[in-house]
């Protein structure tokens, strides 16, 4: 009899080959043996039938949390966050999308805690929905190579870590010059966000990562647990690396929608936006704020999130004028990324509703 791999199963039948391997030793793929550490199939097999009745399950065993850190990523305000999303949500309301996924603190908060029976989540940063992706469908090769990285990291002095970051990073911008998209890009992606000066991403002008070593003295470089927790999460969720206004063709009044994109900088010197060669100004400000009014007019449960220029300048209501149409909430939140320690601290940030239950 032949036999096929789970990888080669899972691109026959355009699954994950995580789910394969759940199907496998679920007992319900008639006549796959492991060997090793791989499944065997045979050739001729049909497709199981999924016999989970809903795409998303409430209250996975293990807390989901993200895999990686992100600048301006939600964690510290996400309970803020949570008390504003809608009543609906999970009933009438059983649609999600978020199209700046950024490090997916929301996200992972809705998958884990509603039914959800649609998800859909977009970026521009290639690299980043890349990693997504992988984690999703290739979590074990992922696994495996950030524990080797872990393990070399972790167990030499300051100088060799040194060493080995710079030649990660070079060869992550190797792969990135060759376009490349495999398991050894995201692996490194995540290397990178775990060693890296304060978890920073950004680029160059030629979009190369060109953030320095951080000082971690014991970073937690391959939390396996919560990998295979996001994997598993992950299962059927859309996953596009587009510009935001790509969501538009997803979104209905059934959809319940996070906007996290960067943010207006407070100061001329505070700007960060080099997340990707793309920048993100007032002109993409008032074009995103005219896309939530599109998507406010088709009944969308719309929230946003952006910096509040009058932490600074009482005077700048940009923000307070370009959403007049909908609900402002001012939230505190501690600024977690400067190089300055002295200049961290409380400040607010905005909550952006298209609807009253805020």
């Amino acid at each position: 009899m032949d036999y096929i791999t789970a990888k080669d199963a899972a691109t026959l039948w355009g699954i994950s080959q995580r789910r394969v391997a759940v199907l496998c030793s679920e007992d319900r793929i008639e006549g796959a043996e492991l060997k090793g550490k791989m499944w065997w199939i045979p050739k001729d097999t049909s497709k199981p039938d999924d016999a989970r009745s809903l795409r998303y399950q409430p209250k996975t065993p293990a807390k989901v949390k993200p895999f990686i850190k992100w600048a301006g990523g939600k964690a510290q305000v996400l309970a803020n966050i949570s008390l504003k999303y809608p009543k609906e949500l999970g009933k009438c309301v059983n649609k999600y999308a978020e199209p700046f996924v950024g490090g997916g603190a929301v996200l992972f908060d809705i998958l884990s805690n509603y039914i959800v029976t649609e998800v859909y989540i977009s970026d521009i940063n290639r690299e980043l929905i890349h990693t997504y992706k992988s984690i999703r469908d290739n979590i074990d090769e992922i696994i495996v190579l950030l524990k080797s990285m872990e393990t070399k990291y972790l167990l030499v002095d300051d100088e060799r870590r040194k060493n080995q970051y710079y030649s990660n990073r070079n060869r992550y911008n190797e792969l990135i010059r060759e376009k490349v998209s495999t398991p050894e890009l995201a692996a490194l992606f995540v290397f990178l966000n775990k060693t890296c000066f304060n978890g920073l991403y950004r680029v160059n002008s030629r979009g190369e990562f060109n953030v320095p070593q951080g000082g971690y003295k014991n970073p937690c470089i391959c939390d396996d647990k919560n990998l295979e927790a996001v994997s598993t999460i992950l299962q059927n969720v859309i996953i596009k690396c587009c510009d935001y206004k790509k969501s538009k063709s997803f979104i209905d009044d059934k959809t319940f929608v996070y906007f996290d994109p960067p943010y207006r900088p407070l100061t001329e010197t505070a700007s960060f936006t080099a997340y990707t060669q793309e920048g993100f100004g007032d002109k993409e400000q008032i074009e995103l704020a005219r896309f939530i009014d599109k998507l406010s007019d088709i009944g969308a449960y719309v929230v946003a999130s952006n910096s509040d220029p009058t932490n600074v300048n009482k005077e700048d209501t940009f923000f307070d004028k370009l959403y007049e149409k909908h609900k402002i909430l001012r939230i505190s939140a501690t600024r977690a990324i400067n190089s300055a320690g002295s200049k961290r601290g409380r400040i607010n940030e905005l909550l952006i509703a298209s609807y009253w239950g805020i």
